[in-house]
């Protein structure tokens, strides 16, 4: 009798009384979830801010994407806002005076994760200012730095045979486009096959199976398309129709080797601008010769610019790359892994974390949410790069991320985030970020939020909405 009565004055307390101002956001403890969570207010740098709410704030999860918080602070500690990766097209020969390299022409990969087609064209035309119209040599992408990165997640692994995204791109230092072939599907004439065009170069780089149709127009387009084999045997694979007033799209899928892709790319874009290539690009992993001349060279995007793109559009391939970098060339991602989780161990009160990358794709990764606000914490108190750091999140009335435009107008314009999301082998949901006060104190916030293998599928407004409300009111209360 007696446990049967404290049962049911358990049950009448609040959501739990363990969740301290995560009301609502407690309901997914009830539902099976593990939750790691803490919010605070920041302090004077003396002592610890006022915690707002706390739901098991040292648990070690799965941070997901939230992991790029740690690469984004990482990155701009060890190089700075301003810090551009120089890729070069250098050479042991020399060019004679009718415009022949006599010689291989070498890219030397610089670990740039922002590289794109558009860059390689400018190092073309650097050749044609030298005049340089022919090469009597190889034209070799030298990704000594690091790559081909051994792939430890299921999506990469099954990317170097067969891939229908972008996000499991392999890794290099010589990677280019994000290590995706990109093709723009238009419309044919109606009964004819859709014309399949390269977004970066004249013609396709790899042959196409295009079974995709052109069908009358407003009968509705719906078309697949997938990369399948091996580097040097890739084919892209389109199935479906596409309406014949339908606009063009461009579709993204990972390469089966980024460098190499980068390699025929080039090779492309050399034959474009009229200079001839006697041998074959191919891609080395030997450095170039100490005695070379840099014929050349074009300086890649601001750190700060990249990281949008790393945080913004939570961008795989780039964060990993960065990763690599900053271990200084390591081929194994969990060893750079290990050596950025270093970097957040040294920060006072952190504790212990396992990062095997820096993108979270690794489901192995595991902080906590006290971790993350410590990192947080850490960023805002450095101004000379708070501002590149900060400028990762996304609001949620403007961010570009629909998806997190949700809560009312307190959540919607007083809070800065980064999400982050796993759906195999279990759920995850995670989102940390700032917030600003009623009275416009600056505060940290951190959820962690894994499934297991009997919890439901966990759609994103089944987080976001009840950590609005909660985080609306500890807003409003101060």
């Amino acid at each position: 009798m007696l446990r049967s009565l404290v049962l049911f004055c358990a049950l009448l307390l609040p959501l739990p009384a363990l969740a301290d101002g995560f009301t609502h956001l407690a309901g997914l403890v009830e539902r099976g979830f593990a939750v790691g969570a803490e919010a605070r207010l920041l302090g004077d740098g003396a002592a610890p801010g006022e915690s707002l709410g706390a739901i098991e704030p040292r648990r070690q999860l799965s941070p997901a994407s939230v992991s790029k918080a740690y690469l984004a602070a990482a990155a701009l500690s060890e190089w700075g806002p301003q810090h551009r990766f120089t890729t070069r097209l250098v050479t042991p020969g020399r060019v004679d005076r009718e415009g022949v390299l006599d010689g291989d022409l070498i890219l030397e990969g610089s670990g740039d994760p922002g590289l794109v087609a558009e860059d390689l064209w400018k190092l073309v035309q650097g050749l044609r200012q030298r005049g340089v119209t022919a090469i009597r040599g190889d034209v070799l992408v030298s990704q000594w730095r690091f790559g081909p990165v051994a792939c430890v997640t299921t999506d990469r692994c099954q990317a170097r045979r067969r891939a229908a995204n972008a996000y499991s791109a392999q890794l290099s230092a010589a990677g280019v486009n994000h290590g995706s072939w990109c093709l723009s599907i238009r419309p044919g004439a109606v009964g004819e096959p859709a014309r399949a065009l390269s977004c970066d170069t004249a013609e396709p780089l790899l042959p196409l199976d295009n079974a995709i149709d052109t069908v009358a127009a407003g009968s509705g387009t719906e078309f697949s398309v997938e990369r399948a084999g091996e580097a040097g045997s890739e084919q892209l694979i389109l199935r479906g129709r596409i309406a014949a007033d339908a606009a063009p799209r461009n579709v993204h899928r990972a390469s089966a080797d980024p460098a190499w892709q980068t390699a025929q790319t080039l090779g492309a874009l050399l034959i474009q601008a009229g200079i001839t290539v006697e041998g074959a690009p191919r891609v080395t992993r030997e450095p170039p010769p100490v005695e070379v001349a840099t014929l050349s060279a074009v300086d890649g995007r601001s750190l700060q610019e990249l990281l949008l793109g790393v945080m913004h559009y939570s961008n795989n391939y780039m964060a990993d790359v960065l990763t690599l970098g900053l271990a200084e060339g390591s081929q194994d991602l969990p060893a750079a892994g290990a050596a950025l989780a270093g970097f957040a161990e040294a920060l006072p009160n952190h504790g212990p974390l396992t990062l095997d990358s820096g993108s979270g794709l690794t489901t192995t990764n595991r902080t906590t949410a006290a971790g993350v606000n410590v990192l947080l914490e850490h960023m805002y108190r450095q101004p000379a790069l708070f501002p590149a750091f900060v400028a990762g999140l996304q609001s949620p009335a403007t961010g570009v991320m629909r998806f997190i435009r949700r809560g009312g107008d307190t959540f919607q314009h007083h809070v800065m985030l980064k999400t982050g999301t796993l759906n195999q082998p279990f759920a995850v949901r995670a989102a940390a970020g700032y917030f600003r006060t009623a009275s416009g104190r600056w505060g940290v916030f951190s959820v962690l939020v894994n499934g297991n293998g009997t919890t439901p599928y966990l759609s994103w407004p089944e987080v976001l909405d009840p950590l609005a409300r909660d985080l609306e009111a500890m807003i409003q209360s101060r």
